[in-house]
């Protein structure tokens, strides 16, 4: 890994989950990590109900938007997170490579999300601080 480690996370539709984990490894990080998502299908735009969620506690990702996986955004992260992208998603030697199993946020209301909001910090600090602890 170099100085400063990138992880990229992702989804299907690049609209709830992966948005929801970049917005906490960019506030729990800061500048100490590259943060990346794709998805291999990208909604045309990121979930209300995660946007609303995460601006609850204080982390604004209304000026994301859902981008497509690209093979070199891929190649060129440190960790690859997966998130339901399943057979979608390219496999590099030498890559960390993590599967979070969690609900899909997708056409849920606000109360729905919350838990997945909070389990998605909770990977996201058990990621970071391994990554301090290789870095």
């Amino acid at each position: 890994m170099s100085d400063k480690p990138s992880v990229l996370f992702v989804c299907v539709h690049n609209a709830g989950r992966s948005q929801m984990a970049a917005g906490w490894l960019r506030h729990l990080a800061g500048d100490t990590v590259e943060v990346r998502s794709a998805g291999s299908a990208p909604a045309a735009r990121v979930n209300p109900a995660a946007v609303e969620a995460m601006r609850e506690v204080g982390i604004d990702i209304t000026g994301q938007s859902p981008m497509l996986l690209e093979y070199e955004t891929a190649e060129s992260s440190d960790v690859i997170v997966t998130m339901g992208c399943g057979d979608a998603c390219p496999v590099f030697p030498g890559k960390r490579y993590e599967d979070w199993k969690l609900d899909d946020p997708a056409g849920k209301g606000l109360d729905a999300v919350r838990p997945i909001r909070d389990e998605i910090r909770t990977r996201v600090e058990r990621l970071l601080a391994d990554l301090n602890r290789t870095a």
